[in-house]
């Protein structure tokens, strides 16, 4: 009787347990990448994430070894077998197409806080010249709806956050979120 709740207690303790594997981490799937970051690309990928579930880590430098090389792959590997099994074959193209379209929707987001009394105030406050301004963009799933986190790098770290508005590129309005 002891030997039986001992392997029902290891079978509930083993089901109970919640695995992330095919590059699942809370909720988005990590692929990974090393050598040169390109800034835009970046910026492109962290945009489309919320809509994609799917974020890109710098795993390494120019340089890689061997042992890093074959772990980024594996892992790349088993996690674009779980992004083809979510969303079907020729998902990449249609990723890569999202990547393209989202440098020129953030081109739009910018257009319409450009002209924003209340976006060109906060900047103001927080000593920002418009021409110089340092955002993340995220594409919210309502098309059309961004979140734009405004930084100032020569703050710390801490600090760098100055504020986030809510654009929609439809009706051309910006909301103050904090």
């Amino acid at each position: 009787m002891k030997v039986f709740f001992s392997f029902l207690s290891i079978i509930i303790l083993i089901s109970s347990c919640k695995k992330e594997d095919d590059g699942l981490r809370n909720g988005y799937f990590w692929l990974y990448g090393s050598g040169l970051k390109d800034k835009y690309d970046e910026e492109a990928a962290n945009g489309i994430s919320e809509k994609w579930k799917i974020k890109t880590v710098h795993a390494g430098g120019c340089i890689i070894d061997d042992e890093l090389g074959k772990k980024i792959n594996r892992a790349n590997k088993n996690t674009l077998a779980a992004i083809t099994k979510k969303y079907g074959k020729g998902w990449e193209a249609k990723y890569h197409k999202d990547l393209e379209d989202f440098v020129m929707r953030s081109a739009d987001v910018m257009d319409v806080l450009i002209v924003n009394k209340m976006f060109r105030n906060k900047l103001r406050d927080h000593n920002i010249p418009i021409d110089n301004v340092d955002k993340q963009v995220k594409e919210l799933e309502n098309q059309g709806t961004y979140e734009v986190t405004i930084v100032n790098s020569d703050l710390k770290y801490e600090n760098k956050e100055c504020f986030k508005v809510a654009v929609n590129t439809k009706n051309r309005t910006v909301n103050l979120i904090k």
